[in-house]
């Protein structure tokens, strides 16, 4: 019985608020009390949104669409925590943001914990959604590749299909010859990960990380984390 443990990327694997804050704050200034976190996460949601709607992250390479939409989620979701930003703002968001995007460094005791699965005979891969070269520009700054070969790096852009579609999850099930009922996916986002991965027949372990709650009562994740240490503890 092959086992397999996927895990998310952004927000799963390293801290994706962090190059969000840098972004923000060098374009209005470091404001206090301004609510980053909840920012961030409404960023995220209308960058899925606008995803969705332009054809999902397999068309979201380059091009001018494409930086109309990167944009566009810094100008509406900012815009609900009452800052307005022109054009130029957004444009020089959205560039500090991508300036800063690679200098990434994993959670405290995630590279610890794929080691420690690999070596414990799971097959482990990532799955997430996202532009190939964009997302394997983040894999390679974590240096991920002597622990996760390529063949099961799994990106939306590059499969076809985004999260929370069941069937990107069922490819990864064929292409690494796991099944279903002995696959586990972590991940934070509630409609990605955990939707997608349940609807899928997957196990999931929610990372809730940033305490978000629930965003459906029909779904309930198998195990719930807030850490690396908890991870450990329930993997292994």
């Amino acid at each position: 019985m092959i086992k397999g443990v996927f895990f998310d990327v952004d927000d799963t694997l390293y801290d994706h608020l962090s190059p969000f804050r840098q972004a923000v704050s060098a374009i209005v200034g470091e404001r206090e009390g301004f609510p980053y976190e909840e920012a961030y996460h409404r960023m995220r949601y209308y960058s899925d949104k606008l995803s969705l709607e332009m054809g999902g992250a397999g068309v979201m390479e380059s091009g001018a669409s494409t930086e109309l939409m990167r944009r566009r989620r810094f100008e509406l979701s900012l815009a609900e925590f009452g800052i307005t930003l022109s054009e130029e703002q957004a444009s020089a968001m959205q560039a500090a943001y991508i300036g800063c995007q690679f200098n990434i460094t994993m959670f405290e005791g995630a590279k610890e914990l794929i080691e420690r699965l690999v070596k414990a005979g799971y097959v482990v891969g990532l799955l997430t959604n996202g532009a190939e070269n964009h997302q394997l520009k983040k894999i390679r700054a974590m240096e991920l590749d002597h622990l996760i070969p390529p063949e099961r790096q799994f990106i939306s852009g590059k499969v076809g299909w985004d999260k929370p579609d069941t069937r990107v999850f069922a490819h990864v099930n064929e292409m690494t010859r796991t099944r279903p009922e002995n696959s586990i996916y972590i991940g934070d986002s509630w409609r990605n990960d955990v939707i997608g991965a349940l609807e899928a027949g997957w196990s999931v372990i929610w990372f809730n990380h940033r305490g978000a709650n629930p965003e459906s009562m029909e779904h309930v994740p198998t195990h719930t984390a807030v850490s690396y240490e908890q991870l450990a503890r329930l993997l292994l």
